[in-house]
Order: structure tokens, then sequence, then C-alpha cells
């Protein structure tokens, strides 16, 4: 299967996730919001261009701002971590990385400290944007830390639950 075939398989798992499963949800509590559409960008090849994966966050971020009916909060906050995500590849890998070519980060590729640095703090960087967007409306800084908190860390379950239910395999490290 290609590279494209196979992320555009995950893109429509990973929506449908999000749209039909996670967002039919009840409301656990005003904080809790499970967001799990992101980690499609966290899962895309190391060797992706800063272009493509601009172009391919903003997508992402549109089509679930369409099912949310939200203005372009979704696609912001994509964009956000798909332009922090190579500085902090970077900051996190040696070198060889870039010789891994169409390997997606996981923690066998990474390593699970690099790996969970680099999922907690684009989930905390998503999910920070995203409601601060939305809490300048409402203006409660309680409001704005207690969905932080809570937000990221029903997020940061979801990943780490795909994770563990769809292991990526790697080549070698």
């Amino acid at each position: 299967m290609t590279l494209v075939v196979k992320n555009l398989l995950r893109f429509l798992l990973i929506l449908f996730v999000q749209v039909y499963i996670l967002n039919r949800i009840p409301p656990l509590h005003q904080f809790i919001v499970p967001y799990f559409y992101f980690v499609f960008i966290l899962w895309l090849p190391f060797k992706t261009s800063k272009t493509t994966l601009l172009f391919v966050a903003f997508g992402v971020g549109f089509v679930v701002d369409i099912f949310y009916k939200t203005p372009g909060l979704h696609a912001a906050a994509v964009l956000l971590i798909a332009y922090l995500r190579p500085f902090l590849i970077n900051l996190l890998l040696p070198k060889e990385a870039i010789e891994w070519g169409s390997e997606e980060p996981s923690q066998n590729n990474m390593g699970a400290m690099p790996y969970y640095t680099y999922v907690i703090l684009l989930t905390l960087f998503h999910n920070a944007y995203l409601i601060f967007l939305e809490w300048i409306s409402f203006g409660s800084i309680t409001y704005f830390f207690g969905k932080l908190i809570g937000t990221s860390l029903i997020s940061l379950l979801l990943i780490v639950v795909a994770d563990l239910l769809g292991a990526r395999k790697s080549k070698a490290r």
C-alpha cells in the first residue's frame, strides 16, 4: 500500500472516530472535550516537507471545522502544531532521523522519552491555542486552565490508547 493511500485511510478513520464517536459522547464535564484528530499530523512521516505539512494540516483542520461548525478554530490550532512539528523533531532527535525517510514518529522509532515529549508538547500547544481562541469570548481564566488540563489529559489518553491498539511498525532504529 502506498504511503498516500495509507495516510488517506488513516485520516478517514481518525476523522470518523473524532466526528462520529468522540463528538457524540455526552459531555463528561464542561472542561473535558476529547480531541483526537490532530494525531494525524503527529503521525505523518518524518520526511514530510514543511509546505506539504502545512497544506495537509489546513485541510485536516478545515474538514473538522466543517463538522464542528466552527469558523477556523481547528484549522488554526492544527496549523500551529504543523508549523512547530519540524522544530520539535529537530530538537528531540539526532541528525540520523533525517535518514529515516518514510518512517513515522512512534515510540519504536524515536524512543519512549522523546516520543512522549513530542506528543505531550504538541498536544498542549494544540489544545492551548484552540481553547485560547475559544476563551477570548468567555474570559474566565479558571475556564481556560480547567479546560486546557481536562482536554489535554483526555487527548493524551486517547493517543496512548491508539498507540497501544495500532502499534506502527518501524524498519530500524
